[in-house]
């Protein structure tokens, strides 16, 4: 993977990750560089589940009694 790419992760790979970072970020010996970089990390891949929740909400529809697709 080159530099200019990313990995994209689905939402439960992301959740599983943001718990990691929740577990770190709890340690009592973690210095304040890594919890920033944690934190840091971990807002980057609550922003990317936030954008994953949005595109699935846009593509939740219903189906109306004439048959028609409405959003749900």
């Amino acid at each position: 993977m080159s530099a200019g790419e990313k990995k994209s992760f689905s939402l439960e790979e992301n959740f599983k990750q943001l718990e990691e970072i929740m577990e770190q970020l709890e340690s009592e010996d973690i210095s304040l560089e890594d919890a920033f970089k944690a934190y840091s990390q971990g807002m980057h891949v609550l922003k990317e589940c936030n954008e994953q929740i949005d595109r699935v909400e846009k593509k939740v529809l219903k189906l109306s009694q004439e048959g028609q697709l409405e959003e749900f």
